[in-house]
């Protein structure tokens, strides 16, 4: 395991930051670690990337201790925070090349240029830092995480600032990097998430509520939501009889919403209340649950 993190608790004072937080990150998955803001993401980030400790419990990365083995974890660890730290009045390849130095990285140059055709930063890598705009910012900030070729990569709200071609660009990397890397991103993006996720860890008031792949939190929906139109008007009484169905809302003319429970599949139920009364379907789809609406459920205070 890339990444283990077992019964770890925060305390910021009386307050719990972390409660009893336990998880694992695989070699080359990605996973987007969710919640709302003050849930306890970046607390747990700054964790494993050594920035401070935990209260009680461990958290190991590629089998190193964050609490004892502090620079073996940092050398593993390529790390974007949510307010991306830049030296302004640097050019971007003097910018890289000093990080990469710290690093020790052998080769520096070559390194770079790499980072630089890796990140889309070729046009803007003879700019002062302070010069660039926020989205460029954002990919000097991913290309100095990168500059060291970690084996996990660690970002805080990676694509912020980013217009819709750079983050598609952005999301194509975050993919071909999880080839390779382990990767574990914070974002507030539900669509992101779903681009580029293999799975999803969701925490909120600093307990983990859900921890899954996408679909499956997809699949969990607590209601059965049927979008149907019939060929001819429907009594609202009749729909709710129905076996499972819950509530049924006109939506416009025929077009009808049936909220049921999950266990029972309320389409058989339409189709034979259709051929009963010789009414006829003329569209029906199961709505799948969005991720957002999961993450809704999950968050709510």
């Amino acid at each position: 395991m890339s990444i283990q993190v077992n019964n770890v608790t925060k305390l910021y004072g009386a307050q719990k930051a972390l409660d009893n937080v336990s998880f694992e990150i695989g070699t080359n998955e990605i996973v987007g670690f969710l919640g709302p803001n003050g849930a306890g993401k970046s607390t747990m980030m700054k964790i494993l990337t050594c920035y401070i400790p935990a209260s009680e419990g461990s958290a190991k990365v590629c089998g190193f201790n964050t609490s004892d083995q502090t620079v073996e974890v940092r050398r593993q660890i390529g790390y974007l925070p949510e307010h991306n730290p830049l030296y302004l009045d640097m050019y971007v390849k003097e910018f890289l090349e000093f990080t990469g130095k710290l690093y020790g990285v052998k080769n520096i140059k070559p390194r770079v240029a790499d980072m630089i055709d890796m990140t889309g930063l070729q046009k803007e890598q003879n700019k002062k830092i302070g010069a660039l705009s926020k989205g460029y910012r954002q990919r000097v900030g991913l290309a100095q995480a990168m500059i060291h070729d970690p084996k996990v990569l660690i970002m805080d709200e990676p694509t912020t600032g980013l217009d819709p071609n750079q983050l598609e660009e952005i999301r194509e990397l975050i993919k071909k990097l999880g080839k390779q890397k382990t990767v574990m991103l914070s974002t507030h993006i539900m669509q992101e998430v779903e681009a580029v996720c293999d799975r999803v860890i969701i925490i909120n008031n600093g307990t983990i509520v859900a921890n899954d792949t996408t679909h499956t939190l997809q699949q969990s929906t607590t209601k059965q939501v049927i979008t149907v139109e019939f060929d001819k008007s429907v009594n609202k009484q009749s729909l709710k009889n129905l076996a499972g169905v819950e509530e049924a809302i006109l939506i416009s003319g025929n077009n009808w919403k049936i909220v049921a429970e999950p266990a029972l599949d309320v389409r058989k139920e339409l189709f034979n209340f259709a051929v009963k009364n010789d009414i006829g379907i003329l569209t029906l789809n199961k709505e799948e649950q969005k991720l957002e609406d999961v993450f809704k459920q999950l968050t709510k205070k």
